[in-house]
């Protein structure tokens, strides 16, 4: 006699936290999205090439998605650490280019869009090579 395998356990339900963790990767895929759709003016703003602006937007249209994807599989702790941790490279960056633009120099710009660039990819890797959640 054959036997049947067992329907997949439904994933936990949606608690404050996750919806946090969900409305964290819908505001990277906004940005994202504003990101690409402004390329060219936002790229002169910020003293970068519109390229990078737009490869910039796809990196954080890769994150966001994946974060959304992996917000219920993915125990919370360890989404909100890693949101910690980027968050506090986004501040640092923010800071950097910040300091970089008082002191005159032209590429404030630059490592704050390559921090959104770069991070969102890491990001998403590390998330998608957590640990999933047990359920029962």
């Amino acid at each position: 006699m054959a036997r049947v395998p067992a329907p997949p356990a439904p994933p936990p339900p949606v608690t404050r936290l996750t919806a946090g963790i969900i409305a964290d990767g819908v505001f990277k895929v906004v940005l994202a999205a504003a990101y690409i759709a402004g390329a060219a003016p936002l790229g002169r703003l910020l003293g970068v090439s519109g390229l990078l602006m737009v490869v910039s937007g796809v990196a954080l249209l890769i994150g966001g998605g994946i974060e959304i994807g992996y917000a219920r599989s993915r125990p919370v702790r360890t989404c909100l650490r890693l949101m910690g941790a980027y968050d506090s490279g986004w501040g640092l960056a923010a800071l950097a280019g910040l300091l970089m633009a008082w002191r005159g120099s032209g590429g404030g710009g630059e490592v704050w869009i390559g921090y959104q660039t770069a991070a969102p990819i890491v990001f998403a890797v590390l998330l998608a090579a957590a640990t999933p959640t047990r359920t029962a």
